[in-house]
């Protein structure tokens, strides 16, 4: 299949340095904002790329569940293979695309497990099935026999834990924070004229936190 005469012209929007907030955080939650009003499917649908020691990139699909004062939170089981990437290299990169704004935002920064209740209390929060589901996803990516072992071993479990019960919260699942260090904010324009503008955290601040760090701006060639 050939799609080399396939393509659009951007035009929404733009993207000036001049008018642009001292954080990113402030941006980033307002294209958020702009892409929940939107009603952009699930805004929060990240790309996630990990690397473990292997030197082999690895890309998923994985939803954000919060912006924090030092970045974004997201929830997973430890044992995947994004988590044993994770706990092979700690740096990983993320990017969010809106086709229906024409924006892209690309995220790189370390990551850490979060404390263990905050875990505990955003898995209480999910629906049971999911719940009872990510008990049922471990080892997650491990091989299955077929489709029938899987939905056996989630209708055990739902008659172990019938809905309405708790669902105790595994070991091997919870939240890690992406501690950002460079975002990227992309506006699609026309005649691939993009506006890319790069926030990178001062190498020489102690303080991570959004409010205090020093953060440095850059536009970049599309």
């Amino acid at each position: 299949m050939d799609f080399t005469d396939q393509r659009l012209s951007y035009e929404k929007g733009s993207l000036d340095q001049q008018s642009i907030p001292a954080s990113p955080f402030e941006l980033l939650k307002t294209w958020m904002d702009e892409a929940i009003a939107q009603q952009v499917q699930e805004p929060y649908a990240m790309s996630l790329a990990t690397c473990g020691t292997d030197q082999k990139p690895s890309v998923r699909i994985v939803l954000m569940r919060e912006i924090t004062d030092t970045g974004i939170v997201f929830y997973t089981n430890y044992e995947s293979a994004k988590g044993q990437d994770i706990s092979e290299n700690p740096n990983a990169e993320v990017l969010f695309f809106w086709h229906e704004l024409e924006r892209q935002i690309r995220i790189s920064g370390s990551i850490a497990k979060i404390d263990a209740d905050k875990s505990a209390a955003y898995f209480q929060k999910r629906p049971h099935d999911s719940q009872v589901g990510a008990w049922v996803s471990q080892p997650q990516s491990g091989e299955v026999a077929n489709r029938e072992v899987m939905e056996q071993t989630f209708e055990a479990l739902q008659n172990d834990y019938p809905e309405n019960s708790q669902v105790p919260t595994p070991e091997f699942w919870g939240g890690y924070e992406i501690t950002i260090h460079e975002i990227e904010f992309w506006q699609g324009r026309a005649s691939r004229m993009h506006d890319r503008i790069v926030y990178t955290r001062d190498s020489n601040s102690n303080n991570v936190n959004k409010n205090d760090a020093s953060w440095s701006t850059k536009r970049l060639l599309p």
